[in-house]
């Protein structure tokens, strides 16, 4: 058994993947270090593993490495992507590193950012996403609320290096609905049962009306349609404002690795923002997330 958070101090905008046994779980800049790793046999116990990318491009500004997200490209060639601040542009903005271990030391050897957007408003929260027929895409939001413009979620396929971007980007959505504030951000593309669904947060991270919500693709490349059900997550009385998610699958069921805030705590950092672990079902060929769960589970 376990109960949630199953992180205990800051660790925002986690993402995890897995290679051979282990899990690695990578999440926003924080106790000094640019890309914190953790790591976990069995997504609940997790020992930090030091700093994924301890080494920040030339081009790039430290203190505000957001929302890192890896992917095995290849055996012993691993990618992360992640928003920095470009000193350039003056806005966040899509960095590109690489690495021949899931932790790292992951290296960004590029002379610019792959992604920054600075016209509207910068470019965060890369995820990358590989499809069932080996196409490889990355998703961004354009930080249109840093400048109080529109922020969309983009998608655009990538090289099979990793390091470029192919083609012309796609707006996939923005915000529209009541429950999401002002922006949308945090994607992350899920293939289950052969329908593509695309996962986001929306509102303002540090307020207790953050939550996440999907939506229903025809490709990687949209269109994109949102449910009618949205949020599928939100705050209730164990955790507050939970978002920015990441889907794991372990012995054919799924979990959400989402941040949420002790309730009343919201925009703290002692402890901040905690990671939370909760099955996903599907109804009826919908996401429910069973959560957020404070009371004992069965480990994945």
């Amino acid at each position: 058994m376990f109960t949630n958070p199953v992180v205990r101090t800051d660790a925002p905008d986690p993402q995890a993947i897995r290679v051979g046994d282990t899990w690695y779980l990578f999440h926003t800049n924080a106790g000094g270090r640019n890309v914190p790793v953790l790591t976990s046999r069995d997504l609940v116990d997790w020992t930090p593993a030091g700093d994924a990318l301890p080494e920040l491009p030339a081009w790039a500004d430290a203190g505000k490495t957001w929302a890192p997200e890896a992917i095995e490209l290849a055996p012993g060639r691993f990618a992360l992507y992640y928003t920095v601040a470009g000193r350039e542009s003056g806005r966040q903005c899509v960095g590109r590193a690489v690495a021949s271990a899931p932790q790292g030391p992951y290296r960004d050897d590029s002379t610019g950012p792959l992604i920054c957007q600075a016209e509207l408003g910068g470019a965060i929260d890369a995820s990358p996403f590989r499809d069932a027929d080996g196409s490889l895409w990355l998703l961004w939001k354009n930080d249109g609320n840093a400048i109080g413009v529109d922020t969309w979620i983009w998608s655009q396929r990538l090289s099979d290096d990793g390091l470029r971007l192919v083609g012309e980007p796609t707006k996939l959505l923005k915000q529209t609905e009541p429950w999401e504030g002002t922006l949308i951000e945090g994607p992350f593309l899920h293939r289950q049962d052969g329908k593509l669904f695309l996962f986001f947060a929306a509102n303002a991270y540090d307020r207790a009306e953050y939550a996440e919500g999907y939506a229903v693709c025809e490709s990687p490349a949209g269109p994109c349609v949102k449910a009618p059900e949205n949020p599928i997550l939100k705050t209730n009385e164990v955790a507050s404002g939970p978002g920015h998610a990441s889907m794991v699958v372990k012995d054919g069921r799924n979990w959400l690795l989402y941040h949420a805030w002790p309730p009343g705590q919201e925009g703290t950092v002692d402890p901040g923002r905690q990671v939370w672990l909760d099955e996903v079902v599907w109804t009826d060929g919908k996401p429910v997330v069973k959560g957020p769960t404070a009371g004992p589970q069965l480990r994945p």
